[in-house]
């Protein structure tokens, strides 16, 4: 689900201001033609859990749906409480969804032909309008989940076959339950289905490290906030809901101006 939210928003940039044209979270990628998209792959199985909600509560928005089913994940992975506004309007085509190349590379070679991934980065990311904090605090959100070899096929294991970690006995989940649905693939963590700092801290040879993990660790304008973050989860947490807040409205088009809050802290999750 964050991923799904993320990579409906992070088609965006600052420098077209039409909408749909600037990308963004408006829902497109429910579409077949921007799943078909090589980054979005796997992808197809989140719209289709959303499916049900979609219908049960039709005057949601899709890109609403997504950002919600975002934030609420990673509330009940431990993580912070982020600030959101709703009332998000869709696209209503196909023929409004974004070109492909817009997302992130994990590792090289680059679709922008960045020499670097601290150059690829901060294409992308400048191109959303955030900043080097910002790379690094939302970048921890790969405290979550998995790669497979049969999606962005940056990690040997695929479905099924996991890590000691990701083999289906590990006891991932924030909340110290066994039962982590389909087991495989390689995380980033130990913990994968918990939301916490460990992606700034932990190191184990069967945990997943692209160039762009490691370019936050070594670039001298990233590891400051790198560093941070492992040694302070409060300041992490602040950090990531703020950039993930922006994350979210990216290229959004509300019904009213100001959209409008719902208090989820008094919902019972």
């Amino acid at each position: 689900m964050v991923r799904l939210a993320w990579h409906d928003s992070a088609t965006y940039n600052a420098s077209i201001s039409s909408w749909p044209q600037c990308g963004g979270a408006n829902g497109s990628i429910r579409f077949d033609t921007e799943l078909a998209h090589g980054g979005n792959a796997g992808l197809v199985k989140a719209v289709g859990y959303l499916k049900k909600f979609k219908e049960k509560f039709s005057s949601v928005s899709w890109a609403d749906l997504m950002q919600m089913a975002s934030v609420i994940g990673i509330k009940l992975c431990g993580g912070p409480d982020i600030p959101m506004r709703w009332g998000r309007i869709d696209v209503v085509s196909a023929s409004q969804c974004p070109k492909e190349g817009n997302l992130p590379d994990g590792n090289a070679p680059f679709g922008d032909a960045s020499a670097n991934a601290s150059t690829h980065l901060r294409r992308v990311f400048y191109r959303l309008g955030l900043s080097n904090r910002d790379i690094v605090a939302l970048s921890g959100a790969h405290t979550l989940g998995r790669a497979f070899k049969q999606r962005s096929g940056t990690a040997p294991e695929g479905y099924g076959k996991g890590t000691k970690f990701t083999d289906g006995k590990f006891v991932a989940r924030g909340d110290g339950k066994t039962g982590v649905g389909m087991s495989g693939g390689r995380s980033w963590t130990k913990k994968w289905l918990t939301f916490d700092n460990s992606y700034f801290k932990e190191r184990d040879n069967h945990l997943l490290v692209l160039e762009t993990d490691a370019t936050l660790r070594s670039d001298p304008e990233f590891s400051p906030y790198f560093n941070l973050y492992a040694e302070s989860e409060e300041i992490f947490f602040r950090d990531y809901a703020l950039a993930h807040s922006m994350l979210s409205e990216l290229g959004s088009k509300f019904s009213s101006p100001a959209g409008f809050v719902v208090n989820f802290a008094q919902a019972k999750l």
